[in-house]
């Protein structure tokens, strides 16, 4: 049985918390691999890099190395991808021919790297790449940069033992461990950061929304979340100001944070 095929079965056996880190496990799973035969690191998940306006920049896997750090933006869409390097937004087209957008990976990255950069202070080389589910194909995407990755998952030993290959080493065992130090604290991040940085998503990836939320009593289809094409399950808020309302929120929480209001 396929990589892919087992994916997509565990998504319907699993809860959605589950669900929701399972793409950055199976990178890491894929780095495992990559350690297994050589190219040895160290890896962590789920990193708040700060920002100098008080905000976050959550990295979802980095695997620091001898070569430098590699930054890994992982993605879990299904269908079709189409993007390119400079557009704001990219689409996943479903088998129903459904588009949905999504903001741009490279650029979502690429942002992660220069505030890493700037929070390490270091002359440490810095690679970008985007890793998607095998669930989908990358049917049109373009990226002009020489050094950006755009693959899928199972594609990751590969491309990282080429950019090995090509690479000098710049960091001794010492140097790795005080990265590594360094990053761990901010995967400990209380809950007030990690709410601030949901909320600021929220925000942002309103812009990607293609349309409403239909309700439930027009249809008996199930809801699809606009952003990653997961279904919605309706929610009832235990804290903060909403307490007690319902909403809709996506099954593939908290790897997708899309919310929709119930009036």
């Amino acid at each position: 049985m396929s990589k892919g095929l087992i994916d997509l079965l565990l998504d319907t056996i699993f809860d959605a918390d589950w669900a929701g880190k399972r793409g950055e496990k199976l990178t890491e799973r894929e780095l495992n691999l990559v350690k297994l035969f050589g190219r040895n690191g160290k890896v962590l998940r789920n990193i708040y890099v700060p920002k100098t306006n008080g905000e976050t920049s959550e990295i979802d896997v980095v695997f620091i190395t001898q070569k430098g750090i590699f930054v890994i933006e992982s993605k879990n869409y299904s269908g079709w991808i189409f993007g390119d390097e400079k557009s704001s937004y990219w689409t996943a087209m479903l088998p129903n021919k459904e588009k949905n957008k999504f903001y741009n990976p490279v650029k979502q990255n690429r942002t992660h790297i220069k505030w890493l950069g700037q929070f390490l202070n270091d002359d440490i080389p810095l690679f970008s790449i985007v890793t998607f589910s095998e669930r989908c194909e990358l049917k049109k995407v373009t990226i002009e940069s020489s050094d950006i990755h755009v693959i899928k998952r199972d594609k990751l030993y590969a491309v990282i033992r080429n950019m090995w290959d090509d690479s000098e080493d710049k960091l001794d065992e010492k140097k790795i461990n005080a990265v590594y130090e360094r990053l761990e604290v901010l995967t400990n991040v209380d809950g007030a950061i990690k709410a601030a940085h949901v909320e600021k998503i929220n925000v942002k990836y309103k812009m990607a929304e293609k349309k409403p939320i239909q309700e439930v009593h027009n249809s008996n289809s199930p809801l699809i979340c606009p952003r990653c094409s997961e279904k919605l399950m309706q929610r009832v808020a235990r804290t903060g100001s909403n307490a007690g309302k319902s909403f809709y929120g996506c099954s593939n929480y908290p790897r997708c944070r899309y919310i929709q209001n119930i009036d």
